[in-house]
């Protein structure tokens, strides 16, 4: 483990966001964002502890365990002394609840939908960006981004940023499906065979989001504008179709290894995805497109947690992961775009022509995952909230 016309996040709604609990849910909706605290800013950053413990999202740390020329890790230790421990996480909801519960993390790779939440939660601390002299070289279009940044003070650095996909399997389809009604409404594929059971969906509430795409094209009366900012009218509409699909689902995935190993041995045949699982199945016939209702996506922040037990290593290595080498690599095992430009030039990994591929002009196309809130407008509760997301999402999962 991503976006959003998350550009229309509007800075006002930042002082409402979510507080984070530490339940398994990611948080409530109520509580508020307090005016940050720079006074304790480190003014330097001093020799590394040793150790760098981070929660991320599969394939996003890589110490070339996985295949030898996909490491930027070793070369970090190697150069700090910090040896990088990385704690996988499925989903945004299992990102908080890890730094909510635990001191031993020093870091995390907070997509929209968490990051607001975690710095509403106190579990995440301003970081000084004149310690981490790369963040000037970040794309304007992720500078000062409302999604880690509150009042003008920063609460991380990006990392990446990227699209969800719609994976299928091309001895299915030998043309791509062109709508995400391909996994939300009852169908026979064009092997004549129905969808029951062949299809996946993505093991997280945010998910709605991508049916409420899905419902914004087909039901165009209803008036759906943003996919995170539902009415109870277009929101009972989204979840009619969520629920009505759970029969079809084979399963939903959360675990990047088991959607491959679905695809290649279950006979899955279409699922949200990521372009990381596309690349995993590089040799198979699988393929992905974005559908005509457009996508969801993420932009993710690397984040600096309150109590951190290792803040130094931490800050060497938000330095390290701006490199142009490293952002270069990352956009290619992953399939994203590098939050820094100069890494779509020269990278032999992601080559001239990546940054292209993976989406680098399609960021105003994006919709990027935020957390839904009650006030989604900052004029007074006219929205479904995203714990009211969670249970219902939950329900639907176990049948009912």
């Amino acid at each position: 483990m991503k976006h959003y016309r998350l550009l229309a996040v509007l800075v006002a709604v930042l002082g409402l966001l979510i507080a984070a609990c530490g339940d398994d849910s990611g948080g409530d909706d109520g509580g508020s964002t307090a005016t940050p605290d720079t006074a304790d800013l480190p003014t330097e950053v001093g020799e590394g502890e040793g150790a760098l413990n981070i929660v991320a999202w599969a394939g996003y740390i890589e110490d070339g365990s996985t295949e030898a020329d996909i490491d930027w890790v070793t070369a970090f230790e190697d150069e700090t002394g910090c040896q990088v421990e990385a704690t996988t996480a499925g989903t945004s909801d299992e990102m908080v609840s890890l730094m909510t519960n635990s001191d031993d993390y020093d870091l995390v790779t907070a997509s929209g939908d968490a990051s607001l939440r975690l710095i509403a939660g106190e579990t995440v601390q301003p970081v000084n960006l004149d310690l981490i002299p790369s963040y000037s070289t970040v794309d304007e279009r992720l500078q000062g981004a409302p999604w880690y940044t509150i009042e003008d003070v920063a609460y991380g650095v990006p990392y990446t940023w990227g699209a969800d996909v719609l994976m299928y399997n091309t001895d299915v389809f030998p043309e791509p499906p062109t709508s995400w009604g391909t996994i939300y409404s009852e169908q026979d594929f064009p092997d004549g065979e129905s969808n029951s059971g062949r299809i996946q969906q993505y093991d997280g509430p945010i998910s709605i989001a991508t049916a409420a795409l899905y419902v914004k094209a087909t039901q165009p009366e209803l008036g759906i504008e943003d996919p995170y900012a539902l009415n109870q009218e277009q929101y009972d509409a989204v979840i009619e179709v969520v629920r009505d699909s759970q029969p079809l689902v084979q399963r939903y995935w959360h675990d990047v290894v088991v959607q491959t190993e679905d695809f290649t041995t279950e006979g899955t045949a279409a699922s949200s995805s990521w372009p990381y699982q596309v690349n995993l199945l590089v040799d198979e016939p699988v393929s992905s497109v974005i559908p005509e209702e457009g996508t969801t996506g993420w932009a993710d922040t690397t984040m600096l947690a309150t109590n951190a037990p290792h803040p130094n290593c931490a800050y060497l290595w938000m330095e390290h992961s701006l490199d142009p080498t490293v952002q270069g690599d990352v956009a290619y095992w992953f399939g994203s775009v590098p939050a820094v430009p100069a890494a779509c030039e020269g990278n032999v990994l992601l080559t001239d022509d990546g940054c292209t591929t993976n989406g680098f002009d399609n960021f105003d196309q994006v919709a990027f995952w935020k957390t839904p809130e009650a006030d989604c407008f900052g004029d007074g509760g006219e929205c479904v909230p995203y714990s009211q997301w969670t249970e219902d999402y939950l329900a639907i999962q176990g049948g009912n």
